[in-house]
């Protein structure tokens, strides 16, 4: 069976707010804006180079806003992705690594990975709600 994931509904409490932060702060691509009454509005959005799409809105969920946790956002330069979001204004945390890589079992070191390894560096921002996202550097080319 091949299948491919889409969507993800993410729990929010001001759509507009919402809205604002993921296509100005974050640079994601605004989709559909559909709000045919008070109860129902579905905003999709989706990051750039992005297979998957993000919804908020009215009625979509009934999960508590700021809920989510786990979202994964894969960018080729941490240092760089980090300091544009920054810019941005986004609250972006330290960028950490794991350590040891080969026999990893949860622990982590500050900085990025020294030989910039794939999956092996994150850093972690939330949302205006607390839905926390994770920055996670594959595919570094050294220029």
């Amino acid at each position: 069976m091949e299948c491919t994931l889409e969507v993800v509904i993410l729990p929010v409490s001001d759509v507009d707010r919402s809205l604002a932060f993921y296509t100005e702060r974050l640079g994601f691509n605004l989709d559909v804006d559909y709000g045919p009454s008070p109860s129902f509005r579905v905003v999709q959005m989706t990051p750039p180079g992005s297979a998957c799409s993000v919804q908020i809105g009215v009625g979509l969920t009934d999960a508590e806003p700021g809920s989510l946790r786990g979202l994964y956002l894969v960018v080729s330069d941490l240092k760089a992705a980090r300091a544009e979001l920054a810019q941005r204004g986004v609250g972006v945390g330290e960028i950490r690594h794991k350590t040891p890589l080969d026999a990893w079992q949860g622990g982590f070191e500050t900085g990025v990975d020294q030989e910039r390894r794939d999956y092996a560096s994150f850093a972690d921002f939330t949302d205006p709600d607390g839905n926390v996202w994770t920055l996670q550097e594959r595919g570094f080319r050294r220029s």
